[in-house]
């Protein structure tokens, strides 16, 4: 079913929004350089901006459509939005802010249960605390209860991690991937950060200058490097789901298991059995010939090349078929001519161990969620 739908034309100064997408995702990311237009969207959804032009949908219910005569006032569109700096009232408790969203749901809609909400996100021995004595990833937690604790048919996150430090950005990450795996709310996540997005999105929405240049599966968009903007082109790659196979206490490990083999990263806190998204970065990919020996790299995946694209200058982009899944390699053209590489061509894609930074391994999506 579709979560979300919208088609929208509208200019804000300078930019020219025109923009169409639909999703059915968990977590949707709306995701671009500055000035894109992410923020502009997501006040539209949420009744902040209304459009010159056009319709937003949720669920089928309309929430605008202008050439009906729609318009759902702000408040009663049911909407939660997390901002970047949390806006809780300071002169309430923890308990108060999270309870002051629940009158805006009509008593025969409200869904959510606030010790459920309470619990999901770690607040308990926050409630009788007021804004000013709670950390910054404590703040976006109790934010993020009071929009869910609202009853929303549909939840917006705009950066909601952006004002955060990277020791508060790993603490809150964790419960954003509850969010979207535990409840049956959809959510609008906007990020200019690859690492965010493969870690948390289902769907992806790109855009550059108020338009869409593309939309899918989040695996999709981060192989289309192409696409992605210039400062963040090099995070993107393939995005594998694996389950957690065992650990190797020896060295500090985790194996990794799928249909593309076994993969050893830095060790993840999860038990064995556990699904694992796994982000790798087409840069850090080597690809060799022939079996590799004596290299340090630990992690050698064999398959064939099922496309090679030139990426601009003096680099081109390989995909590699390894039983079904996608890795891409980003080399040198002169490596692949060197090489000799062509369409077809069994190769092994060579990736170091120590190239999985904290985040590039996570939790994976729940289908049965």
């Amino acid at each position: 079913m579709t979560a979300l739908s919208l088609a929208i034309r509208h200019r804000i100064g300078a930019l020219s929004l025109d923009a169409a997408f639909e999703s059915g995702g968990r977590l949707t990311a709306l995701f671009g350089p500055s000035g894109s237009g992410k923020t502009s969207l997501v006040n539209i959804i949420a009744g902040l901006i209304r459009p010159e032009q056009g319709f937003v949908r949720v669920d089928g219910t309309a929430l605008v459509d202008t050439a009906k005569g729609v318009v759902v006032p702000k408040h009663r569109r049911r909407i939660g939005y997390v901002f970047q700096d949390a806006r809780l009232f300071p002169h309430l408790t923890v308990r108060q802010n999270l309870g002051y969203g629940r009158w805006f749901a009509p008593r025969a809609e409200r869904y959510a249960d606030e010790r459920h909400v309470i619990d999901l996100l770690g607040i308990g021995d926050l409630l009788d605390r007021r804004p000013g004595k709670l950390s910054g990833g404590e703040k976006q937690r109790v934010a993020i209860g009071r929009a869910l604790i609202a009853s929303p048919r549909l939840i917006l996150m705009d950066e909601p991690l952006a004002s955060l430090d990277e020791q508060r950005k790993v603490e809150i990450l964790p419960y954003i991937e509850r969010l979207r795996d535990e409840t049956k709310v959809p959510i609008v996540y906007v990020s200019h950060s690859v690492a965010e997005v493969a870690r948390l999105a289902t769907d992806v929405v790109l855009l550059a200058a108020g338009k869409v240049t593309a939309s899918g599966p989040t695996a999709d968009i981060l192989r289309r490097l192409d696409l992605l903007p210039a400062d963040e082109a090099g995070e993107g790659g393939a995005l594998l789901d694996m389950k957690l196979d065992r650990h190797d206490e020896r060295f500090g490990m985790s194996v990794l298991a799928s249909a593309v083999g076994e993969i050893r990263v830095p060790r993840i806190d999860a038990s064995p059995g556990a699904p694992v998204r796994l982000r790798i970065r087409a840069r850090d990919v080597m690809v060799a010939t022939e079996p590799p020996r004596g290299l340090s790299a630990l992690n050698v995946l064999a398959g064939r090349i099922s496309r090679m694209q030139s990426a601009g200058g003096a680099l081109v982009d390989v995909s590699i078929d390894c039983n079904g899944e996608t890795v891409l390699a980003r080399l040198t053209r002169q490596s692949a001519h060197t090489l000799d590489l062509a369409l077809g061509q069994p190769v092994y894609a060579v990736v170091k161990t120590v190239s999985f930074e904290r985040g590039s391994a996570a939790r994976a999506v729940r289908v049965d969620g």
